[in-house]
């Protein structure tokens, strides 16, 4: 479940929380002394009226607060508050306290949770409960760790969970967020900042009408209460782009002393400051510039020489290093002699070696700011580094090189995007999940946000022929030869490189054998082209069987044979939606050429189908030809975000394109 603010650049920089640590009457404690009960505000909380809600809703938070208090010397005083009421057994997994640290420059200084049982019976957690675990496993350096409270064996329908969380941070930033929800329905949201006197804070408000704070001297109150909760629906908008949230930067008094980082009032003050961190360390020495020259002893124009540095960075190992977060290290590449010596690194080291590299060939490039998972997550009305959680790279083209991943900058022309942690996406395309995002482009005072390029349709385009012989028994024999660009092959080619092949095989046989059962695969050959963006899947097999026999004269199959194997997921359910449906762009053609079993003619077809809408358009013919039936299906998918009262158009046509390809044909003897 998203609790607040998603994961930034430097991963947990800002720690969040809150409040009110407050006495409570003494009540009966399992497993804690008597004198640590359950604090007030939590035995509030847990007997608040809870309204009524759907019966897959397994919690409802019931107080989640957090209090910032800022000292004149930058350090930060975090407290905070949650309550939780478990609804279902699903539920239990909400029972969990967790409070993330930097070891360089934060503390968590207490750490309590409480399970209260409906009969009053109350269990405390302490010290003795908690687990200090890293963030990831996979990190070689890693300063982040997180502190666990997990009660969820404990918890039972109807139980309440709270915990308090104080922590200490010491940070450059001087912004933080806080996120009203996550999925959860909450009866009450509260953010409060308490500033040194004289000091002010600005907010900028997300996925809701503006939230104006309480102002009382130098602290500053955000809340929300009675929030429903954010039910997870097929092809919606990420949560953070739904759930409600704060962005808030504050300010020190004019005169004063400045222990905090710099503040950001435009994003070239933040690509300048970004820029300071990066450009030192796009070192040179002989052996990088050597290995540059080496990999692209043999391309013949810019475009190869690109690819050539791309395919080596990518090959780098991913591993995460985070170290000096609390001081801007998280943003902060090592050197690209260090890496290239290494061979490892995260995102931004991947992006400034293959900056240093392409420097060595006199190919100029910049790095890029970007969120990763939410194109539509980063907001330009926030100028903050805090928006992004990963790093790519600009490479300035000439015009003879044409790429679809390219963008323009008034100043540095023609820029090719790429990201380089991406194993299997190659130069000259882009993730779908960062297509459109806006992105920083981090050159100094030229420096601004770019809209992320989008790929057409028929840049992500599958392409199968089947050709198919059928018998008078109804048995078929196939050839199906797939081909691929774009995202479509990058799917195909993440999983044929990361499932050992007994399981990749298993993966294509199940997918035969749901349109074409009991089919037995005599061949499954993949081929794998990424320098070029493309990957091919040949398939033959045979299926006993596959048109039904009727009155021992008739023969009738569905010659869709085997499906798409990304599945319709609209077609379902009812009409009742809350949120925007999310259409990625693709494109889908399929020919199948069925010869007819001797003594057989076509008795009956399906009518043509052709759908035309905004979004999308589908396509499916029938032809007779030379004792053979031609059928050919084409589905294109436009980018598109259709307004939830619109969702009947999309359901719509998703039904009639399901409903085309589960007709079937009829052959009759002569």
């Amino acid at each position: 479940m998203f609790r607040r603010s998603p994961h930034h650049f430097a991963l947990f920089i800002y720690l969040i929380v809150l409040v009110c640590c407050l006495s409570a009457p003494t009540i009966a404690i399992a497993g804690g002394a008597i004198d640590d009960p359950p604090p007030a505000w939590l035995r509030q909380a847990s007997v608040a009226t809870t309204p009524v809600y759907r019966k897959d809703v397994p919690a409802v938070v019931l107080h989640d607060e957090q209090i910032v208090t800022v000292g004149e010397d930058g350090r930060m005083t975090t407290v905070t508050s949650y309550a939780v009421r478990i609804l279902t057994r699903e539920g239990r997994r909400a029972a969990t306290a967790r409070a993330s640290y930097l070891t360089d420059t934060g503390k968590v200084r207490e750490m309590k949770a409480w399970l209260l049982r409906p009969g009053g019976e109350a269990k405390r957690y302490g010290k003795d409960e908690t687990a200090d675990v890293a963030i990831v496993d996979n990190d070689v350096y890693n300063e982040v760790r997180l502190k666990i409270i997990s009660a969820g064996d404990d918890a039972e329908v109807g139980t309440v969970f709270g915990y308090q969380v104080t922590s200490e941070d010491r940070s450059v930033f001087t912004q933080n967020e806080w996120g009203f929800q996550g999925r959860y329905p909450t009866l009450l949201s509260r953010y409060t900042v308490i500033l040194p006197a004289n000091w002010r804070a600005e907010s900028v408000t997300f996925n809701h009408a503006r939230i104006e704070p309480t102002v009382t001297g130098s602290t500053y109150t955000w809340e929300l209460r009675d929030l429903a909760p954010i039910e997870p629906e097929s092809h919606s908008p990420a949560v953070t782009n739904l759930a409600s949230r704060v962005a808030v930067s504050y300010f020190p008094a004019a005169n004063g002393t400045r222990a905090l980082g710099p503040s950001f009032s435009n994003w070239a003050e933040v690509s300048r400051w970004l820029s300071e961190l990066h450009d030192p360390q796009v070192t040179l020495d002989d052996a990088l510039a050597g290995k540059a020259r080496e990999l692209t002893a043999n391309a013949t124009t810019e475009l190869e020489r690109i690819r050539a540095i791309g395919r080596y960075v990518q090959g780098i190992q991913y591993i995460s290093i985070q170290i000096g977060l609390g001081r801007g290290g998280g943003m902060k590449p090592r050197t690209a002699t260090q890496v290239f010596a290494k061979s490892y690194g995260d995102c931004k080291d991947k992006a400034n070696l293959m900056r240093a590299m392409l420097k060595a060939l006199r190919i100029t490039a910049y790095p890029v700011a970007i969120y990763s998972g939410d194109p539509t997550y980063v907001r330009e009305e926030w100028a903050s580094p805090q928006q992004f959680n990963h790093c790519i790279i600009a490479i300035k083209i000439s015009d003879e090189t044409q790429v679809l991943s390219l963008v323009r900058h008034p100043t540095h022309g023609r820029l090719l995007i790429f990201d380089a942690t991406d194993e299997h996406t190659p130069v000259g395309d882009l993730p779908g999940h960062e297509q459109g995002s806006l992105a920083l482009l981090i050159a100094g005072d030229e420096g601004r946000l770019l809209r992320m390029p989008i790929t057409p349709p028929e840049a992500n385009r599958l392409e199968r022929h089947a050709d198919v012989v059928l018998t008078p028994a109804g048995a078929i024999t196939a050839i199906v030869r797939e081909r691929s660009t774009g995202h479509a092959a990058t799917d195909e080619r993440r999983a044929f490189r990361h499932l050992p092949r007994a399981d990749y095989v298993k993966v294509i046989e199940q997918w035969i054998t749901r349109g074409a059962p009991g089919a037995k695969l005599s061949k499954i050959d993949p081929t794998d082209s990424q320098a070029e963006g493309r990957f091919a899947l040949d398939v033959e097999f045979t299926a006993e069987r596959y048109a039904q026999s009727m009155q021992d004269r008739l023969l009738v199959f569905n010659p869709a044979i085997i499906s798409r194997r990304d599945a319709l997921l609209l077609t379902g359910g009812g009409a009742r939606r809350q949120h925007p449906v999310v259409l990625e762009a693709e494109v889908y053609t399929e020919a199948v050429r069925i010869k007819l079993p001797d003594g057989f003619q076509v008795d009956e077809t399906p009518e043509a189908v052709k759908l035309e809408t905004s979004f999308g358009s589908y396509v499916s013919t029938y032809e007779v030809k030379d004792g053979h039936l031609l059928f050919t299906r084409s589905l294109v998918q436009r980018a598109a975000t259709i307004p939830a009262d619109q969702y009947n158009t999309v359901l719509d046509f998703f039904a009639h394109v399901r409903a085309a390809e589960q007709s079937p044909v009829v052959l009759a003897k002569k």
